[in-house]
């Protein structure tokens, strides 16, 4: 994600001046200077942070890393870009968040769905009134291969909600114009029990319900084996939207490598241009001098509902958003 990022900025982002990378791998980040044609790599971030022609930065780490690397990089006085989750609880993202304000630095958060073409066109059909209001908020999120064991056993990288469903979390805000109230995750690790142990899951859905009284549901799953699939439906009093979906037959089949369907692999080429509008709507923000589009403030109620869906699937019972952890 890291190299994709730097990648977009160095060749797709002229506005930008791709200044230096870092990683705990110092030979990865020097390879990827070279591929860049970057002069400067370092092997930590406060290294890197020290420099002063450097205006902002972009983290891209491992979860657990993000709030500290956010509350560096506030401190140095650096205009920061991080990928989600801001934390991995609601005392880590409200730390990073206090940091960014009182270095009076600016906080983007990697929602990149949100400049997705498609997701930008339901937002602007919903707006219009064209769906009535909305009152029921669908969304599937399912990843073609589960991670590797390695990647439960190094605990840096948050459980399936924190990792990836909290992508749905944000666009279940940003699409019905409201926040979530409760809660109540249901979750399994039937085709692979040894992950938990770790804390993490197979598959989850969350079921939620929205303080003006519109209701979700959400479904996770890391190893669907057929491909990349995303699809989001907010259904309204006058209509509904459906974005992504598969090919219209009149039987869809999903196997691995076969069916009746056109989907990509990996999120990275289904969200191909919705990563570069992020990237190059943040260094025109950092240009222009204006707030965010997406803020410190989305990251910490996306974690809010993260959390009370991990405590939901913790106690197996309904959980209210907001609440400390």
């Amino acid at each position: 994600m890291g190299k994709r990022h730097a990648e977009n900025l160095r060749r797709l982002v002229p506005e930008a001046q791709l200044v230096a990378v870092a990683d705990i791998d110092g030979a990865r980040a020097k390879e990827v200077a070279a591929e860049l044609e970057i002069e400067h790599s370092y092997p930590n971030l406060e290294a890197m942070l020290e420099r002063k022609d450097i205006q902002a930065v972009l983290i891209a780490a491992p979860d657990k890393f993000h709030a500290p690397a956010v509350e560096a990089a506030a401190h140095a006085g650096k205009d920061i870009l991080c990928e989600k989750p801001l934390g991995l609880s609601l005392q880590s993202a409200h730390a990073a968040l206090q940091a960014v304000a009182d270095a009076g630095v600016r906080l983007q958060v990697g929602f990149m769905r949100r400049y997705d073409p498609a997701y930008l066109a339901a937002r602007k059909q919903i707006e219009a009134g064209e769906i009535g209001e909305p009152v029921v908020f669908k969304s599937i999120g399912r990843d073609k291969n589960m991670p590797p064991i390695g990647a439960y056993q190094s605990r840096i990288n948050g459980m399936l909600f924190f990792n990836s469903t909290i992508h749905d979390f944000d666009l279940a805000r940003w699409f019905t114009h409201d926040e979530v109230a409760e809660v109540h995750a249901f979750t399994t690790v039937a085709i692979r029990p040894e992950i938990a142990e770790f804390g993490d899951i197979v598959a989850g859905t969350v079921n939620l319900r929205f303080r003006h009284g519109a209701i979700g549901n959400i479904e996770s799953y890391v190893q669907c084996l057929y491909g990349y699939d995303i699809r989001t439906e907010i259904v309204g009093s006058k209509g509904s939207i459906l974005v992504g979906g598969l090919r219209q037959n009149s039987a869809t089949f999903l196997k691995p490598n076969e069916g009746s369907y056109e989907l990509v692999d990996h999120f990275l080429t289904r969200f191909q241009e919705a990563y570069v509008a992020e990237v190059r709507d943040f260094v025109h923000t950092i240009l222009s001098g204006r707030a965010p589009r997406v803020t410190g403030e989305d990251g910490l109620r996306a974690v809010e509902i993260a959390v009370a869906a991990e405590k939901s699937h913790q106690g197996a019972i309904p959980c209210v958003v907001g609440k400390s952890d």
